[in-house]
């Protein structure tokens, strides 16, 4: 895995993952985008795990359902967001962007 790859991985998993984790990961799926979906679904696995909401009348409650629910968002923007070691995603050819914009005063004097 080179840098740019665990750029990506931890711009998706969040900078507390542990790098030496990832590169163990990616030497058994071959796949960045792979290695996040697995760190994701095992998060999302954790979740259902343990109940989503407990309450404590009077005392607490505490409610995991959004977490769910951004975790399972994250999982389908990892799949469809290109991954770094994907064919056809870099695009080396890609035509210049170029634009045109005009300038006015702020202003107008009379």
């Amino acid at each position: 895995m080179d840098e740019f790859q665990r750029s990506w991985l931890l711009a998706q998993l969040g900078p507390d993952t542990d790098p030496a984790d990832l590169e163990r990961r990616y030497f058994r799926l071959r796949s960045v985008r792979a290695v996040a979906l697995e760190v994701l679904g095992e998060r999302r696995a954790k979740l259902l795990a343990d109940p989503l909401k407990v309450t404590v009348d009077g005392v607490v409650t505490m409610d995991l359902q959004e977490n769910l629910r951004g975790i399972e968002r994250q999982i389908e923007q990892v799949r469809q967001a290109p991954a770094p070691d994907e064919p056809g995603d870099q695009k080396e050819e890609a035509e210049p962007v170029m634009a045109v914009t005009w300038l006015g005063p702020a202003r107008r004097y009379r």
